[in-house]
Order: structure tokens, then C-alpha cells, then sequence
């Protein structure tokens, strides 16, 4: 049987790199509904799940998906969906299922072109809030953002690792960009591979709580182990039954959000390109930042002090590495009409302007070009 690729280099696209790093990270089970432009990995997963005894299920819609996943991985398989946005909306009721349980799992939002079916076949990045914000009520979310088919596949593992131990579904935000760009990928051996495995209660610990609000990362039962656990989607107390208590909701909230905004500096992931002098600075994520780079390094040679700041994790939402920026002022370049601006402009110390690039194509390094050179 082929297990996972051996360590070579590969010319692949983002969404097949992105299919092999869920199998490389020990993903054993999809469920999924073939969605532009993330059907490819649907596709590849369907082919490569039965090669490492994995299981592939096309479901009847992406509401089913999102609850298959939660399903399969209480029962103790690593499991991950793929979507665009109009199946990321329908995921959105059974994703708060999936924060409020803690079950881990991942979910690939490869973005296109909106609002409503909008532009199958072209980029967006119009979800960039949604992933944060789009299923009612307190939680945080850990999102990672791509530039690049070799990001595609790195990520993909760090998302499935975080999810393990952070105990929380995970999103990896692509764009149509890079999930449809060919271009080179490493693939490390097994042995160079980090990949976190879940941790269990100890099958001798009479004690065993389900849901221990006293920790940050808490050790998950699955279903059939012979402990007493309760999963509900209901607010709960540390052993899974409903409750209308206020101070058990108040712990269970501080509970959910506090494993993530408690550990932020480890999580949050930028990358800076000439910063530490800049007079002005993009902040950028996904393919965009790629237009972003060139441009930058085009203000660069005509003399001008720009920087790159780009976000690897756009949430939880780098505000320290914005809060240190020098600038004079800040360049948000997106294709939406100005969303993670918002966040930008909130811990900026300076002017922030963005740049608004209607769905359908990538912002042009001309574009940004022209505005590092106005600034």
C-alpha cells in the first residue's frame, strides 16, 4: 500500500499539495461536497484515502459535511472538509458544534468570488471575517493564510497539529490563486515530519473528566473507549450535560476563548520584508502578498522605505506585530472592499489605507506600486 509520498521534489498544484500534506499529517477520513475551486482536493483525497485505510465520503451538501467530520473525529480519526465560500456559509451552525465540542478537525476554505455563487472559477478573499465571526455566540478561531503551493502543504500540517492540540476545528484560508498555481513543493520524509498525535485520558484514571475547564488543552475520550462522556451542543459543564448555570457558562466560555487568546503569541505567524526601517507598509495575506512583495521591492529600488508585513495567521489577529510597525502608514491591499483593514486600522498607530480590489482577479503589483510610491 502507498502510504505517504517519500521525501522529493514535486511540481504540483496548491489544492493536490494540499491533499497530500492531509495525508502526510495522519488525516484518515473526508467528507466533503466537490465545490470551485476546491474540488481538487476532494478529487485527491478520494483516490489516496483508500491507499492508507482511510475513508472517503462525498456527502449531499457541505451542512452534512461539517457534521461528518465532527462525527468521525469523536470516534478518533483525523478528519478535514474542503469548500468555497457558499459551502463555508452552509458549514457555518455545525462549525460552532465543532468549538463548542472541541473536536478537532480542519477546514480548507479555498476562497473565490462573492456574494452568493458569485464568480466560481475566479479569486476572492472575501471570507476573511466569516472565519472569524460567522457562527454565533464567543470563540476564537485559528486561521492560516497560504501564499504558496509549498504553504499549502506546510500549513495544511500545522492546521491538522494545531487542531490536535489545541483541540478546535481549524481553517486553512486559501484563495483560488494559490490553490490552482503549479509551481515547486518539498516534501519532507515521514521522519522530518512534526505530527502531533491526539492525546487520550489514561484508560486507569477512574477521574476522567470530559471537558476540564481547568486546562487549556485537555486530553479528548473517543467514543467506544468505555469512559463516560456526553457531547452536546449545548452550553455544558466539565462533563458534558446541558446547563442554564451562568457561572458553569462562564467558565466554559473563558475556557474556549482563553486556550486560544491565552497562548496568541505562540500561535500567530508573520513574516516581515523590510520593516525595521519603513516609512510605509503593506500589510498583506495570501496571494496578494505575493503582488505585495514585488511591489514593495520595487518602492525599494526607486528609493522609497517600504516594508511587507504579511500575515501568515490572519486570525488570531496579529496586533503585537502590527502595534511595533514604525510606519508613517499602513497599506492594506485586498480582493474585498476592505476587511481585515478593519483589525489593521484598530491597532495601527498611524494612517491606514486600503486598497479595494473587486473579486474576480489579483490585485496587480501595479497597483500597490502606485500607492507605496503616492504615500
Amino acid at each position: 500500500m502507498t502510504m505517504t509520498l517519500q521525501k522529493r521534489e514535486f511540481f504540483m498544484g496548491g489544492n493536490f499539495a494540499c491533499a497530500e500534506a492531509a495525508i502526510a499529517a495522519g488525516c484518515r477520513f473526508y467528507a466533503g461536497y466537490p465545490i470551485t475551486p476546491s474540488s481538487e482536493i476532494a478529487e485527491h483525497m478520494s483516490r489516496r484515502l483508500p491507499q492508507v485505510d482511510g475513508h472517503y465520503v462525498q456527502m449531499e451538501d457541505e451542512i452534512a459535511s461539517m457534521a461528518a467530520i465532527v462525527g468521525a473525529s469523536n470516534a478518533g480519526l483525523k478528519s478535514m472538509t474542503a469548500t468555497s465560500g457558499p459551502g463555508f456559509c452552509l458549514m457555518m451552525e455545525n462549525i460552532g458544534l465543532g468549538i463548542i465540542t472541541e473536536t478537532p478537525c480542519v477546514i480548507v476554505d479555498v476562497q473565490r468570488g462573492g456574494p452568493s455563487t458569485g464568480l466560481p472559477t475566479l479569486i476572492g478573499q472575501g471570507d476573511m471575517m466569516q472565519v472569524r465571526y460567522g457562527t454565533h455566540g464567543d470563540y476564537e478561531t485559528i486561521a492560516y493564510a497560504p501564499n504558496s503551493v509549498q504553504e499549502m502543504f506546510d500549513l495544511t500540517v500545522k492546521a491538522f497539529n494545531m487542531a490536535e492540540k489545541y483541540r478546535t476545528p481549524i481553517f486553512v484560508m486559501a484563495d483560488q490563486i494559490v490553490a490552482h498555481m503549479t509551481d515547486r513543493l518539498v516534501i519532507p520524509s515521514p521522519d522530518e515530519l512534526e505530527v502531533i498525535q491526539r492525546k487520550g485520558p489514561s484508560k486507569k484514571d477512574p477521574a476522567f473528566i470530559a471537558f476540564d475547564f481547568s486546562q487549556d488543552f485537555p486530553p479528548m475520550a473517543l467514543a467506544g473507549e468505555g469512559f463516560h462522556v456526553n457531547v452536546d451542543s449545548l452550553t455544558h459543564d466539565e462533563r458534558g450535560y446541558p446547563t442554564t448555570n451562568h457561572a458553569v457558562s462562564e467558565r466554559m466560555l473563558d475556557h474556549l476563548v482563553g486556550k486560544i487568546r491565552n497562548n496568541a503569541d505562540e500561535i500567530v505567524e508573520v513574516e516581515h520584508y523590510r520593516t525595521e526601517d519603513a516609512k510605509v507598509v503593506v500589510v498583506a495575506y495570501g496571494s496578494t502578498s505575493r503582488s505585495a512583495l514585488r511591489a514593495v521591492k520595487e518602492a525599494r529600488r526607486a528609493g522609497k522605505r517600504a516594508g511587507l508585513l504579511r500575515l501568515i495567521t490572519p486570525w488570531p489577529f496579529p496586533e503585537k506585530e502590527v502595534e511595533r510597525l514604525h510606519a508613517k502608514k499602513i497599506i492594506v491591499p485586498e480582493v474585498n472592499y476592505g476587511l481585515m483593514e478593519h483589525p489593521v486600522r484598530e491597532y495601527a498607530s498611524c494612517q491606514v489605507t486600503g486598497i479595494h480590489h473587486a473579486a474576480g482577479a489579483l490585485v496587480p503589483p501595479e497597483k500597490i506600486y502606485a500607492a507605496l510610491m503616492k504615500a
